[in-house]
């Protein structure tokens, strides 16, 4: 009996729950803490409690609701979001190479600060949940730390094992989380109804301008409670936009802004509760279950942006921002279910060293705020780009529609900026350090090809001087795997000087990724036949879609050209570079390049070539 489309939608709206938005379900466990604590100075005034409590939940209206949900999710890439996929957006609506350059540095650097975030967030959110057990048996405050980190570390060990059966316990859980968080919320505010007041906007209004120039202290501990509101763009491919749109207005903000409430409440009634205001909410006798049920949601929130930092980097390397790494694909019906061994374990290590670093989750949250807040700068950017290039929308609409969320990002910024000597040093070295990766890397690979087309000769020369060719026929097929078919593949070239022989059938293919996250079957093979049993192929994939080479092979045989696995043989060169006292790179960045390029994944594996079909030979290279 097939499932009705109400019933399709309820179902993608719970697992929406469980993967979207874990990351800012779980920020009241630290939010509220940071806002009013001993480094900011904020006293604990009745008035203040009612000015953060509604600065916070205005917040989540204005950048969570109106600019991701109502605008920012509108800016689709055929149903895929993220930084990367408004990156491919705006660039389609841009010309000028210059133009492109600034895009292409905007979104990679949106896309570095993602990384920071994929780390902190593990770190704080469990950190931040296992602290709960001060509260609850202060003798068991030395266990925190290692407990974590345990935690931690079983978090990234069963990453190998794919997110399908995880992931289906992923909604419920988060969804019970919403309700705790709403009903506990609900709860406190009986005992303090005053707390209502937050919900009107001029009590934030004035609560921030009473603060005067103390405005970016305050919004750079605020800021923790719109962590995590990415991951609503990101993830919007994976459940559509109005599933998700659903799941925030029906179930998560409702949760998150009543625990914000229930969390001023308590501290209106219990000056003692700004040690810890979300674990003080709880009675004495939930305590223990609240921490359990808040370490599942924290983990829940981890795995998140682990995940996404695999599909992100996926996505890098499809756009030619990073050298290839190993993909392990998890599930053989969901194409987005991947592993990444090298990022995991390079993650792992970065989330323990930033928690032995940090020590606390308060110490983290002075990192937290400038990668999320640099991300969120970026996707406006790129946002208003795609607005007025892309849609092609007048520039005062475009600047009405993005400008008011520009100026509120740079204070976001500007506020956690301050906190850069506290922690929020880690992410910008972190990203700048990625960022210069990505770009050696773009830069070197352009230079690479520069270097084999000034040496290579002429494809088309080639095959037509094979006239008179005095080389032997195979009759067996060919494929060459080449990043320019204008040239002859430099395999060709060594098969023919060491073999001398030719195939009768020569496959020169290029693989390209498109703009756009998945293409259509009937888009996926372009053949053009140049004579003397030599085919150009061209295989483009969307930048979300797995590059499977011998898969997309046999669709070539509807363009004429017959196509057999079990007759073809792969020709691959693996390049050796040569530093060249004629640098196209800076010298470190050349040496940074090469050392690239020579742990960069197996090209066999990346394109899903059948080992035993693959001929692979050597080339030297001068950079």
């Amino acid at each position: 009996m097939k499932s009705t489309p109400d019933k399709q939608l309820a179902s993608l709206c719970l697992a929406a729950v469980g993967v979207v938005f874990g990351d800012i379900g779980t920020s009241p466990l630290y939010t509220t803490k940071e806002v009013f604590s001993p480094e900011n100075g904020m006293p604990l005034t009745d008035a203040n409690i009612i000015g953060v409590v509604s600065t916070i939940f205005w917040a989540l209206m204005m950048v969570v609701t109106l600019k991701y949900v109502v605008l920012v999710m509108r800016a689709d890439n055929r149903g895929e979001g993220g930084i990367m996929a408004l990156l491919a957006m705006a660039l389609s609506g841009v010309h000028s190479r210059k133009r492109q350059l600034a895009l292409i540095a905007i979104g990679t650097f949106g896309c570095t600060l993602f990384y920071g975030d994929s780390i902190i967030t593990p770190s704080i959110s469990v950190l931040s949940a296992v602290e709960g057990l001060e509260l609850a048996a202060p003798a068991l405050e030395p266990f925190v730390l290692p407990i974590t980190i345990a935690v931690l570390i079983a978090l990234f060990l069963v990453q190998r094992q794919g997110t399908a059966v995880v992931g289906r316990l992923f909604g419920p859980i988060l969804a019970l989380w919403f309700a705790v968080l709403g009903g506990i919320g609900f709860w406190r505010i009986l005992d303090a109804p005053q707390v209502l007041a937050a919900l009107n906007p001029l009590n934030a209004l004035s609560f921030m301008l009473d603060r005067g120039p103390g405005i970016f202290v305050v919004v750079g501990s605020i800021v923790l409670a719109l962590t995590g509101a990415e991951a609503l763009y990101a993830d919007m491919g994976h459940f559509g936009r109005k599933a998700v749109r659903i799941a925030w207005s029906g179930l998560v903000l409702p949760g998150l802004a009543l625990n914000y409430l229930g969390q001023g409440a308590t501290l209106l009634t219990n000056a003692d509760a700004f040690a810890n205001p979300f674990y003080y909410t709880f009675p004495p006798s939930l305590l223990y279950p609240a921490i359990v049920l808040s370490t599942l949601a924290t983990i829940i929130a981890s795995q998140s942006v682990i995940t996404g930092a695999y599909s992100l980097t996926q996505q890098a390397i499809h756009l030619g921002m990073l050298p290839r790494l190993q993909t392990v694909h998890t599930s053989s019906s969901a194409s987005g279910q991947i592993y990444m061994p090298a990022v995991n374990w390079l993650l792992l290590l970065a989330v323990i060293i930033a928690c032995l670093s940090f020590g606390n989750s308060s110490d983290l949250a002075g990192a937290y705020g400038i990668a999320v807040t640099g991300t969120m700068l970026c996707t406006t950017l790129l946002t208003f780009v795609v607005v007025r290039h892309k849609w092609h929308y007048p520039l005062w609409l475009a600047l009405l529609a993005t400008g008011l969320f520009f100026v509120v990002d740079l204070l976001l910024l500007a506020s956690t900026s301050l906190k850069f000597l506290q922690g929020g040093w880690f992410p910008v070295v972190l990203g700048l350090s990625l960022f210069i990766t990505m770009w050696t890397w773009k830069d070197g690979r352009e230079l690479l090809n520069k270097r084999i087309n000034e040496e290579d000769p002429d494809l088309m020369d080639f095959v037509w001087n094979l006239d008179n060719s005095p080389f032997p026929k195979v009759p067996r097929t060919a494929v060459y795997l080449v990043s320019n078919p204008a040239k002859v593949p430099r395999a060709l070239l060594h098969n023919l000087k060491h073999n001398l022989t030719l195939h009768e059938k020569n496959l020169v293919v290029t693989v390209k990724f498109a703009d756009v996250p998945y293409l259509e079957t009937e888009q996926r093979v372009q053949v053009d036949e140049i004579g003397q049993g030599f085919w150009r192929v061209t295989l483009t994939f969307g930048f979300m879609e797995r590059p499977d080479v011998p898969e997309a092979l046999p669709l070539c045989n509807a363009k004429g050209l017959k196509f057999d696995l079990y007759t073809s043989s792969f020709f691959v060169s693996r390049e050796t570079l040569i530093p060249s006292s004629n640098h196209g790179l800076s010298k470190w960045r050349e040496q940074l390049f090469i050392a690239l390029s020579r742990n960069a994944g197996s090209v066999v594996n990346y394109f899903n070539l059948p080992s035993n079909h693959v001929i692979e030979l050597g080339a030297r290279v001068n950079l």
